[in-house]
Formats: structure tokens, C-alpha cells, sequence
């Protein structure tokens, strides 16, 4: 049985052209990115063509481009190194209720330290109040202000760009977690009005193991790895000219094809959307009325938890998740959904994700999965043995 891999949200198929460039350079001769020798020069202009591929697809200088070893590690370098550079005199935090684990969880630390946290929720739909996050990020008191542009679960559109506009000037620095929105969505740093970006090389095509932080000219982050010059001091380390290659070549890929990759895409999952609610008009689209990634829908099937769903649709060859992979790997639900105030369809929703491979044949093969899973469900025989060993 042939399966429909629908969970990019959590790391995307690896792009031919990201494949070819990782290839290429694991071929090429050896060279340290830092050695002055000839072999070390080759891996280094390795290093600045992938970076200039990378800022190109968020409208950025490549000067300003910090490579790290994922998105989660951008996250991190962007809130601890900003908040421990801060004023004495800013030590609150403002981000909202449903942000990745990878800001969320650095920020819980730092209150640990001292630092103030002011979450503000988001509404039903999915969508946060520029003017409540304004309101907490008092700006004699505010050092970081620290939200998604796409959530990862229910993909809906936060409102970057008006938070940065009314703090701007302020002296509060705004980090944006874009991960999920590059390469699915017109991304662009001066348009933005942001401090800070964070990109994930697997969500748009490229491999694991890469990431990268866009940090503003003129601000100051206090790094929290030491060894190294690398990345002008900001994150030692010794590239890897192959990662940075791959990571490059999708993101050059995925702005190449934006505009049509996203149509298509949005196309695919309407028609889920919209097919799956005719199988059972019971089912809610969560996020529906909210601008939404076009890749992303988050649905709960009404009778069945989230986690039988996933095992349910794994036996029937289709991936999906009920939450972010990086959720220490079990499945309980969505914490959106919770952030959300929908705490019983938190419990059974599921995520369903596409990317630039998805297919109809995927779709078709979601709804075929569907109409067994919905006879079963009115049956009493959804699967829910053996969740601890698949999680």
C-alpha cells in the first residue's frame, strides 16, 4: 500500500534540487569554511551562495543572516540573547498563548530568571489582537515581544507586521517565528517591520539539522554558545557547507514557485476540507474564518480522539499528527486548540499538512481513509491499542 505523507507541518519532503546540492558538496573535496587554504575557500563560498539563497527568500542582506542547527536553536538564540542584552530595567516578555514549544519553553526559563511573562490568548479562530499584544508590551518595561507569523497547527496568520509598526521606535525588539510561513507565504523582513526572523530549513524543502536567524543591523544578542567565531560571533561552530547548500537550493526552490506552489496547494486542501464535511457534516474546520496558511487545516472528527485518529489513519497509510512533532514525541492533543479556549475539540483534532510534493492522489487517499475510519467510528472498532509504542 502506497502512503500519503501529510504532515509537512512537522518536516517537509526533501526538495530534488535541496537532494542534488547536499550531494554535491558531501562528494566534494574536504574543507573547513574557516581554513584560508584553497579546499577551506571552496566550502566557504559554498557557505555565502546557500546564505545569500536563504536571505533571499525573506527579502533579507545575507550579511545578516545567523546559520544555526535549526529552527529551534533560532528561536533560542533570538529570546535568550535578547533578553539577557536587555536594559536592566526591561525585563518583560510578551508572546502569545500558542506560540511553538521552541519560544514558549525558552521564555517560561527566563521567567525562572527574573524576567516577567505576559501571555495574551488567542480568540476562537485563531487569531491574535495586535492591539492586546501592544497593550502588555509596555515599552519603558518591554525587552522582547515574540510572535509567530503562522501557527503550526491550525496555520492561522498572526499580525506581525501591525505589532512591529506600533512598537516600533519603542526600543522593544520584535522576534518573529516565521518556520512556518517561509516558502508557504510571501515572507519579507523589511515589510514585516520585525528585529528578529527565524527560518527552519525543513519546512521548505530542505533538510533537518539547519536552521537560521535574520537579526536587524545595530542589535545586540548575547550568544549562548561559546568556542568560536563563527557567524561573526553570534553562533560558533563549524559549518556544514552540504546543509547550508541543501537549505539554499529549497529555499531558492520554494521562492521560485511561491505564488503557484501556494494556489495549488490552497486548492488541495479546500477540496479536503470541503470533501471530508461532506462524508460528515459534523466535522469543524478549525481557523476556517481566520487567514490561513494555505498548506495547513486543522479538523476534529467528532467521536474519536486525537490520538486513535493518527494510529487510525497510520493503519490506513496516511500521515497526519494531532500536534507538533516537537512536543517531546506523544500525542495529546492540540495545545493550540487549548490556547484557543476549545478544550474538547482539543482532544480530537488532528493536523493535516501539505507541502510541494502533495498530490490529489493524497487527498483522495486522506478521504478514502476517512470513509473507513467513519464506518468503523459507527461501528465501535476506531484502533486505539499500542499509542504508547507508536507515539
Amino acid at each position: 500500500m502506497s502512503r500519503a505523507y501529510l504532515d509537512a507541518n512537522a518536516t517537509s519532503p526533501l526538495r530534488a534540487e535541496a537532494r542534488a546540492a547536499l550531494l554535491a558538496l558531501l562528494d566534494a573535496p574536504d574543507g573547513n569554511a574557516s581554513s584560508v587554504h584553497q579546499d577551506g575557500q571552496r566550502a566557504r563560498a559554498a557557505v555565502e551562495h546557500g546564505r545569500a539563497q536563504i536571505a533571499a527568500l525573506v527579502g533579507a542582506d545575507p550579511y545578516d543572516i545567523v546559520l544555526t542547527g535549526s529552527g529551534t536553536e533560532s528561536n533560542n538564540l533570538a529570546l535568550y540573547g535578547t533578553a539577557l542584552a536587555a536594559p536592566a530595567e526591561r525585563r518583560r516578555l510578551v508572546t502569545t498563548g500558542f506560540e511553538h514549544p521552541s519560544v514558549l519553553e525558552p521564555l517560561r526559563d527566563l521567567r525562572l530568571r527574573g524576567f516577567e511573562l505576559v501571555t495574551v490568548s488567542p480568540d476562537a479562530e485563531g487569531a491574535v489582537d495586535a492591539q492586546e499584544i501592544l497593550a502588555a508590551a509596555e515599552p519603558a518595561r518591554t525587552a522582547v515581544v515574540s510572535v509567530m507569523r503562522a501557527n503550526h497547527e491550525v496555520g492561522t496568520l498572526q499580525p506581525v507586521a501591525d505589532i512591529a509598526r506600533g512598537l516600533a521606535g519603542s526600543g522593544v525588539v520584535v522576534h518573529c517565528d516565521a518556520a512556518q510561513a517561509c516558502g508557504r507565504i510571501p515572507v519579507d523582513v523589511q515589510a514585516l517591520g520585525v528585529d528578529l526572523l527565524t527560518v527552519a530549513a525543513h519546512k521548505v524543502g530542505g533538510p533537518p539539522g539547519i536552521g537560521a536567524l535574520w537579526v536587524r543591523p545595530g542589535l545586540r544578542l548575547v550568544p549562548h554558545l561559546r568556542g568560536g567565531g563563527q557567524e561573526r560571533g553570534r553562533r560558533p561552530g563549524t559549518e556544514h557547507p552540504g546543509l547550508v547548500a541543501a537549505f539554499g537550493a529549497a529555499a531558492e526552490a520554494a521562492r521560485l514557485r511561491l505564488v503557484d506552489e501556494s494556489r495549488r496547494i490552497a486548492a488541495l486542501r479546500d477540496r479536503l476540507e470541503r470533501e471530508a464535511r461532506a462524508r460528515d457534516p459534523g466535522i469543524l474546520v478549525h481557523g476556517g474564518a481566520s487567514e490561513r496558511l494555505p498548506n495547513t487545516t486543522s479538523l476534529t472528527i467528532p467521536g474519536i480522539a486525537a490520538q486513535e485518529a493518527v494510529i487510525a489513519f497510520d493503519l490506513e497509510g496516511v500521515a497526519v499528527s494531532a500536534g507538533p512533532a516537537c512536543s517531546s514525541g506523544t500525542m495529546r492533543g492540540s495545545a493550540s486548540l487549548l490556547a484557543m479556549g476549545m478544550e474538547d475539540a482539543a482532544a480530537s483534532s488532528i493536523r493535516i499538512s501539505l507541502s510541494h510534493a502533495s498530490t490529489d492522489a493524497d487527498v483522495d487517499s486522506f478521504l478514502r481513509a476517512l470513509g473507513v475510519i467513519l464506518a468503523r467510528r459507527g461501528a465501535g472498532a476506531v484502533p486505539s491499542a499500542g499509542l504508547e509504542a507508536r507515539a
